[in-house]
């Protein structure tokens, strides 16, 4: 496969990634709406400003350290100054966010890691960056949901209640 250039801009990959963190925020059901949607605001242009491709021009693109938000016992500072536009101190995001996280943020791909020895998922790929036979494989997102009991059923009551 040959080798793309960067991207100029990547509004996919920054949206699934704050898409993630406002969703981790909004299940535990202590910030309102208007609360996370000034957080995406917020979170969403620190990323486009930290991922601005002219900033870093000699690292090597993917998988670079700087495309890594991380909590692990300190909260990323990219989180935690979008999580100061709405108020939520450090220890409530401590209390919000799970202690351990990696968020990989690349051209093509967004994945995370919850715990130090968690499976790796996938939450964004770009098609062209797809191989047609990986469609319908079982993700580790999907077998985490399988683990747990029926949560179709409970995630459709939370929804329509």
């Amino acid at each position: 496969s040959h080798r793309r250039g960067p991207r100029a801009d990547m509004v996919p990959e920054i949206a699934a990634a704050v898409g993630f963190v406002s969703g981790l925020l909004r299940t535990r059901g202590c910030v309102s709406e208007q609360q996370l949607q000034v957080f995406s605001g917020a979170l969403r242009e620190a990323l486009t400003e930290h991922y601005n491709p002219l900033r870093f021009p000699e690292k090597p693109f993917k998988g670079s350290g700087y495309r890594c938000i991380r909590i692990n016992h300190r909260m990323d500072p990219i989180i935690s100054k979008a999580a100061s536009q709405i108020g939520l101190s450090l220890p409530q995001l401590y209390q919000l966010l799970p202690s351990e996280l990696t968020l990989w943020v690349d051209p093509y791909e967004v994945s995370y890691r919850i715990g130090e020895d968690g499976s790796i998922c996938v939450l964004y790929e770009a098609a062209a960056a797809k191989a047609p036979s990986s469609y319908g494989m079982l993700t580790c997102k999907n077998q985490m949901m399988l683990g747990r009991t029926s949560p179709s059923k409970n995630y459709i009551m939370t929804v329509s209640s």
